[in-house]
């Protein structure tokens, strides 16, 4: 059966090639979107490993102000602690979480490095929010005057670095010495990967213009204004800017889903394509073949059998348009594409195939179903 199916469309590969054509590049993005889709539910499954709910992010510009930034910035971070409002404050560098700024470097140790985000902070950045050390502690204030700069890295960092090896307690280049441990940090939001970080304490009397701050449950916009015209007073010439970190986290979910929903487009609309030549093959199908149908009845062939028959041929279609797919798409794993994992494209694989069998399924189903209600003795009398 299945032989003889195959032989037949082979024959008639001709008329069907457009068909063959519009499936195969259903299928290519089909495994495009589906290969996005997964990588981003993979990246969406793991924690954050902070918490930004009730957190706030100032950006402080000092313009053309170079006279004693520092004193300054210091006696706003006390102003903004003495607020019943704020719970903690921290100041670092601009990279906040969420934001669209970003700072990577190489990380090294004797002969091992890796690409590391970098993240300058004071010792209240943990607190903010509210970080979790998996191994050693946070750094302290203390930690300053230390001859070894103190560090915290998280674990992809120490993975990288150390291997299975503790690396409490041990010592980078350029005389770091790590002092703690975390497990992920995702600073651009749940759908991007967990990436190398690196923290390391922020000397006092810093000119970095970015503090982050933890507020209250039930704190409002009220506050934000208050807090802005009290901190332009302090701070003339300068420009104060107030961000919440859930609105900053929404933009950077924007970022990644804009793609899936484009991508999504495109397959729908190919995939509508696809639905439109099924109908029109089978149609034609059935209006040439109305006497084979009718004398395979005629031979005790039931509805069922000649419904499975076309189902069939459309799943044949389908097969030498997925199998030509397969060739370009079985590459992307092998040759470790776009640096995703392997399994990524592999499930994105396997569910290309299971919607473009069920969509052939679908549109096949209704079609053959009519070519299955054909009475014999109509189309032998026709005859």
């Amino acid at each position: 059966m299945l032989q003889h199916l195959v032989k037949l469309i082979w024959n008639r590969k001709g008329s069907h090639l457009l068909l063959i054509v519009e499936i195969w590049a259903s299928f290519m993005v089909l495994f495009g979107v589906m290969s996005l889709v997964t990588f981003n539910l993979d990246n969406y499954r793991e924690s954050l490993g902070f918490e930004y709910e009730q957190v706030w992010a100032i950006d402080l510009s000092r313009n053309q102000d170079t006279v004693q930034t520092a004193d300054k910035i210091a006696k706003v971070l006390q102003r903004i602690k003495s607020y019943p409002e704020v719970e903690k404050v921290s100041q670092m560098s601009s990279n906040s979480p969420f934001s669209f700024s970003q700072m990577n470097s190489s990380i090294s140790r004797k002969k091992t490095s890796t690409l590391s985000d970098i993240y300058y902070a004071d010792e209240n950045f943990d607190e903010v929010f509210d970080i979790k050390m998996k191994s050693g502690r946070w750094y302290q204030s203390s930690d300053s005057v230390a001859k070894n700069k103190p560090v915290v890295i998280n674990q992809k960092t120490a993975d990288a670095l150390f291997g299975t090896e503790n690396p409490i307690g041990k010592t980078l280049d350029d005389n770091k010495i790590v002092v703690g441990v975390i497990d992920n940090f995702k600073a651009k939001g749940e759908f991007t990967k967990n990436e190398p970080a690196f923290f390391q304490l922020m000397w006092p009397r810093s000119e970095e213009g970015k503090i982050v701050m933890k507020l209250k449950s039930g704190t409002d916009a009220n506050f934000e204004a208050k807090l802005v015209k009290d901190l332009g007073n302090m701070l003339v010439g300068w420009t104060v800017e107030v961000s919440y970190l859930t609105d900053q986290r929404q933009n950077q979910h924007n970022m990644a889903l804009v793609p899936m929903i484009v991508f999504t487009i495109i397959a729908g609309f190919l995939l509508l394509n696809v639905a439109m030549g099924l109908f029109g093959i089978l149609k034609v199908n059935i209006a040439k073949r109305r006497e084979e149908i009718g004398v395979r009845r005629a031979m005790g062939a039931t509805e069922a059998d000649i419904q499975k028959q076309f189902v069939a041929e459309m799943w044949v279609i389908a097969t030498f348009a997925v199998l030509i797919g397969l060739l370009f798409a079985v590459q992307f794993p092998i040759l470790k594409v776009f640096d995703l994992a392997s399994g990524v494209y592999w499930v994105a694989i396997v569910l290309a195939i299971l919607i473009i069998y069920g969509l052939v399924t679908i549109c096949a189903f209704y079609p053959s179903r009519q070519a299955a209600k054909i009475q014999p003795a109509i189309v032998l009398h026709e005859s």
